[in-house]
């Protein structure tokens, strides 16, 4: 990111000699307007709305306050607040800022306009402490009125106040500046107000400059939106059971959104206190971060109270939430310091038992890891009917989808379960990591993600030890991650970012999974105590503040090398600024010399590398190496047992097994990092494999298969090895090789869809599948072990994909049997939901889709209503495809706007519906930006899921002319499509290279193309 000025007195975008544009209110356009202008608006506005503001403003909208949040203390005369429309604003007559966005364009052209990097505000001033009053009308025309106080300390001289500002529209004369030690004075004079649209800045020019050393009361009045678009102050709606529309107000800041809710210094490091008053409807009631104080009448408004919460600690703007609902919850004090409660539906309410049964206990382990703590009174969490993401950590208020909340065990699968339980475990996490200690900024967005990424696996591993979660880490996060990280159009972990939509596309994978992933490499090449004293340490060091990587890199130093797990010599941040400020991954390729001795070499590892690359990096890691060997096998020892520097491009050391015998490189996949083997090795491995593979940890199982295919995609190992590693699965029993297995032989299933040799490379499939079907049966077993019902899921969706008839006919009679008795849920078992509701809509026709679509409407439970959003995408009729994808980006069609990616994801992966996906976005694109607005996961999983399975030149041709043509509007996609233009062509190098091997490899082992 540019270096941001300390002191910048005037912006370089600002000209104090120009006057400020008159202009209407189009989004994201700051103006100013005179106060002649404002009256002749409010008129015209006015009238237009006569015949519908009486009924909408006395059946919809209470009567809004005279004077909008004046406390007893205020800072200036109450101003008279209108109680008219948005048009007519200009309180007072005085003049607006407003920070509207503008409409999307109809359509795109090639040119693109360069974003304002430099968005970071003035260092001259830091926030303390604010104080605001917000009046969300969620019943009415969804206008928020709000004041706010900021109180600020004067860190450098400065003439101007910036402050972020979106989708506000400010009552200028309302705005004063005052000293804390002169609140009755007339305070500094603001000579004008200016908005810098780039940069979602409020500027307030000042007559004098502002004193360093001294503090500062900054208030207004404003006016903002609760929008649809599922982020900032925004509104959502569900249906009750008398089928009655209900109505509530919910946040969602992180990364930039603050100041969408109220003007504010919107960024990670500037925390500050927040006193937060919430005016409601007294059928209605608001939490916010803290408990509430008091509740008092709105003075003037029957049927209107002011909530005021306690003050919180200072905390950072991203984190602040606040929900007006009708919501009823449940809760728990097992936690003697904590008050717990989960919020739902009321309709909805008793699928919280078990999130409310696990979150105090996760909360207490995560007290006894952190050795700190909870330092707030309450912990409340909520599940919102409409969010963007899974979750969102508000210090002391999560707010998750309903899907990652409730859980009923009548109807959701065990999946849902786990989901739950990771998504809580996720949130508690951050209540320390990302909540108490914060980035300093969005460049180490990692610290907050990949911890809690990490943390959350042993989270749910405290509660529900039987789920084995650590061994699941490997394929959820390690092996999951590796399919991004081997692209050159990955990034690092730590990376610059400046502009939102930077930040927004940092949200992704490589923060998440891989940073998990290199902090579980750390707990163990520095033990696990080491680590936790270390992270307690730091957390106990900045509490209430921010920091950056390199400020934990000196805490993990300090206490590794007082507990002997470093050589003096070296330091944490030495290892992982390779990991972290650097992207891609190493295979390591191990060469047994046939003496005792192995020579060691590190690469990094591309699935395909670009001769034409302008990438001249020396990519080389410190790579703590791990082994064990065929004499004296233990794959228990994850402490290196020596390391490769980032000096080192090979490396020979002793202990190693001679001709004859095997050996295995990095235990339990500690590593982040892939390794090769000579070719006798490899044959070696497979052999102890068909013998007996028990003798080969689980996990290292599971990375023998992913390694060996991967690095047969890259040209680095025979296919012929590869599938003869993955040919002992049908000994297997345990789920996770099986399902690493899977995962790797559903890249060649894909890439073989449309050609001559699928039949054959179906045939093969099914001879792993079909006897492990045989094995678990078709029926689900309620008393099976957790990772038992997670193997039966996943191979009778494969048997039944593959079109095994046994699969195919039990599915569709359950199905036949649950529409002749449609309010039956326990015809089809909650695990078996996915696979029998996927492949009777796909066998069935117009009949099975309807039947389908309503049981999706009347279902009461979000974990049943995406499984069946997911079947509709199954279906074969092209028309219904046509129909479904128009449902998904179309308002109050059925589909939810936060499951829209659902819907489209589920058609692209079709490969009837295939093609069809990837013209809807094409001819569309204008429209889904419009619909999703700058979406932090959204518009980048649409382009990831439509071009997945793309192999073919034109489908390269057509991406890239995508990118072009939508350049300006791309948003946080924009790396996604780099990615995908990237996997795309490594599509086509593999159907190049390695088309007739696999030919080839299924004809010599019996799968002819017939």
């Amino acid at each position: 990111m540019p270096p941001v000025s300390q002191s910048r007195e005037v912006l370089t975008t600002m000209d104090s000699g120009q006057s400020m544009p008159t202009l209407s209110f189009g989004r994201k356009s700051g103006c100013f307007v005179t106060r002649n202008l404002a009256v002749v608006m409010s008129l015209l506005f006015a009238g237009a709305l006569l015949a519908t503001g009486l009924l909408v403003y006395y059946y919809a909208a209470p009567q809004q306050p005279d004077s909008v949040a004046i406390r007893d203390d205020t800072l200036h005369t109450p101003v008279e607040a209108s109680s008219t429309s948005l048009a007519t604003a200009g309180i007072g007559g005085g003049s607006v800022t407003t920070t509207a966005e503008p409409m999307m364009p109809e359509t795109t052209t090639a040119t693109t306009t360069e974003k304002v990097m430099d968005v970071r505000l003035p260092r001259s001033i830091k926030p303390i402490k604010y104080m605001m009053r917000l009046q969300p009308f969620i019943n009415g025309n969804f206008s928020i009125m709000g004041y706010i106080e900021v109180t600020m300390e004067v860190l450098e001289p400065t003439s101007n106040v910036s402050i972020h500002m979106a989708d506000i529209i400010t009552f200028n004369e309302t705005i004063r500046l005052k000293p804390m030690d002169d609140l009755t004075g007339s305070g500094v004079r603001i000579t004008q107000h200016k908005y810098d649209k780039d940069r979602e800045f409020y500027v307030a020019m000042l007559e004098e400059p502002l004193m360093q050393g001294k503090q500062y009361v900054l208030s207004m009045m404003f006016e903002g939106l609760l929008n649809d678009q599922l982020k900032g102050f925004y509104r959502s709606q569900y249906t009750d059971e008398m089928g009655t529309n209900k109505m509530l107000a919910t946040t969602q800041f992180q990364p930039t959104d603050a100041r969408r809710a109220f003007p504010c210094f919107d960024e990670p490091a500037l925390k500050a206190e927040f006193e937060v008053y919430i005016a409601r409807q007294t059928n209605m009631s608001a939490i916010s971060n803290m408990p509430m104080i008091n509740t008092t009448p709105v003075d003037g408004q029957p049927g209107w109270v002011w909530d005021h919460f306690n003050t919180t600690l200072p905390m950072s703007t991203y984190l602040v939430a606040f929900v007006v609902s009708d919501f009823t919850y449940i809760n728990s004090t097992s936690n003697d310091h904590v008050l717990f409660r989960v919020w739902a539906r009321e309709q909805a309410i008793s699928q919280a038992q078990y999130a409310k049964s696990i979150g105090p206990d996760v909360l207490t382990w995560f007290e006894q890891y952190f050795d700190i703590p909870f330092p707030l009174p309450k912990q409340d969490m909520i599940a919102i009917p409409d969010f963007s993401a899974g979750a969102m950590e508000n210090w002391g208020l999560i707010t998750y989808r309903e899907t990652a909340l409730l859980y009923d065990p009548a109807v959701s699968a065990a999946r849902n379960k786990q989901r739950v339980a990771v998504v809580v475990s996720h949130e508690l996490a951050h209540q320390w990591f990302g909540d108490l200690v914060t980035p300093s900024w969005w460049t180490d967005l990692w610290l907050n993600e990949g911890f809690a990424s990490y943390l959350e696996y042993l989270g749910v591993d405290s509660i529900e030890p039987s789920w084995q979660m650590l061994e699941q880490f490997v394929l959820d996060s390690v092996q999951s991650v590796f399919a991004l990280d081997c692209l050159e159009s990955s990034h690092p972990i730590s990376i610059p970012v400046g502009h939102p939509d930077e930040i927004n596309e940092i949200f992704d994978r490589i923060s998440y999974d891989k940073g998990a992933s290199i902090i579980r490499m750390m707990n163990h090449f520095l033990t696990e105590p080491t680590l936790r004293k270390g992270l307690t340490n730091y957390l106990k060091h900045f509490e209430y503040d921010s920091a950056e990587q390199d400020d934990l890199w000196r805490f993990l130093t300090k206490q590794a090398h007082a507990d002997g797990n470093l050589p003096q010599d070296l330091t944490v941040k030495i290892i992982m600024d390779t990991w972290t400020l650097q992207m891609g991954y190493p295979v390591i390729n191990v060469a047994l010399n046939g003496d005792g001795t192995a020579t060691f070499k590190q690469e990094r590892f591309l699935l395909v590398k670009n001769p034409n690359s302008t990438d001249t990096h020396d990519y080389k890691w410190w790579v703590p190496i791990t082994f064990t060997t065929q004499d004296n096998p233990d794959f228990t020892s994850t402490k290196p047992s020596f390391w490769m520097a980032d000096t080192d491009i090979t490396k020979t050391v002793a202990g190693m097994p001679s001709s004859g015998k095997w050996v295995i490189v990095n235990m339990q996949e500690t590593g982040y990092y892939r390794v090769n083997y000579q070719m006798e090795n490899w044959k070696l491995i497979a052999k102890q494999l068909v013998q007996d593979h028990t003798k080969i940890n689980v996990i290292n199982r599971a990375q023998l298969i992913d390694d060996a295919l991967d690095l047969a995609r890259a040209d680095m190992l025979t296919y012929s090895i590869a599938l003869d590693i993955n040919s002992y699965l049908v000994k297997e029993t345990e789920y996770v090789p099986w399902k690493a297995g899977l995962n790797n032989l559903g890249y060649i299933k894909n890439m073989l869809g449309r050609t001559a040799a699928f039949g054959s490379f179906k045939r093969y499939l099914l001879s792993l599948v079909v006897p492990l079907y045989d094995s678990v049966g078709f029926e689900d077993i309620a008393n099976s072990s957790h990772l038992d019902q997670y193997k039966r899921v996943a191979v009778l969706q494969w048997a039944c994909a593959l079109g095994h008839d046994d699969c195919t006919q039990k599915s569709v009679n359950l199905f036949s049997r649950w529409m002749a008795n449609p309010t039956d849920n326990s015809i089809v078992s909650p695990n078996l939901k996915s696979t029998v509701f996927c492949t009777a809509i796909a066998e069935g026709g117009e009949k099975e889709w309807n039947f389908g679509w309503q049981q999706y409407l009347d279902s009461n439970v979000a974990t049943e209503k995406i499984s069946l959003l997911r079947a509709l995408g199954c279906t074969k009729q092209i028309w219904i495809l046509s129909k479904y994808l128009e449902m998904a980006f179309t308002a109050d069609s059925g589909v939810r706007k936060q499951d829209s990616t659902t819907v489209f994801r589920s058609i692209s992966g079709n490969e009837v519906g295939r093609d069809i996906a990837w013209n809807y976005v094409r001819n569309n694109w204008d429209t889904i930006v419009k619909f999703y607005g700058s979406g932090l996961f959204t518009l980048g999983r649409i382009i990831e899921a439509a071009s997945a399975r793309f192999t073919t030149s034109l489908m390269l041709k057509e991406l890239k002319l995508f990118r072009m043509q939508y350049a300006d509007s791309l948003s946080s996609a924009s790396r996604t499509v780099d990615q995908s233009i990237e996997r795309t062509s490594n599509n086509i190098a593999w159907a190049k290279n390695h088309y007739k091997t696999i030919v080839n490899w299924l004809t010599e082992n019996g799968y002819d193309i017939v």
